[in-house]
């Protein structure tokens, strides 16, 4: 079962609504798993540049099948890996926490990444997106 706006707008809402928790303001993106993007939303107030980020975590994880702390780590250990694979994908990929895979029937759906807050908690959202999914 593919991935769809309905099911990428519900993780929206509810990573949405950790950051409202948390007090902070975020975007928060949705991708498919082959990384193309289902839906990104940027809340009132978060920072301009937090669109890009959002997506670039969370292509990374979807094209990689790893959530953004197994790739911070990856990226520590094979840095020739990631300066490669930026240039073979639509857009950069940003290893670190804030993004977690979408799965489904023990299969990955996608992955949805935030940018915004601490890198905690841009995972914590991350997560909240994910906890119904």
């Amino acid at each position: 079962m593919a991935l769809n706006l309905h099911d990428a707008n519900e993780v929206i809402g509810r990573a949405q609504s950790k950051a409202k928790e948390l007090g902070i303001r975020v975007t928060v993106a949705v991708v498919d798993e082959g990384g193309l993007l289902v839906a990104l939303a940027r809340m009132d107030g978060a920072p301009p540049l937090t669109p890009q980020i959002a997506e670039a975590k969370a292509v990374g994880a979807a094209l990689l099948h790893r959530d953004g702390a197994s790739l911070g780590e990856l990226a520590k250990d094979r840095p020739g890996f990631f300066s490669v694979v930026d240039r073979l994908v639509r857009v950069p990929i940003v290893p670190g926490l804030g993004s977690v895979l979408i799965r489904r029937d023990g299969g990955v759906l996608g992955a949805v990444g935030v940018s915004g807050g601490r890198p905690e908690q841009d995972l914590e959202c991350a997560e909240a997106g994910i906890s119904a999914a």
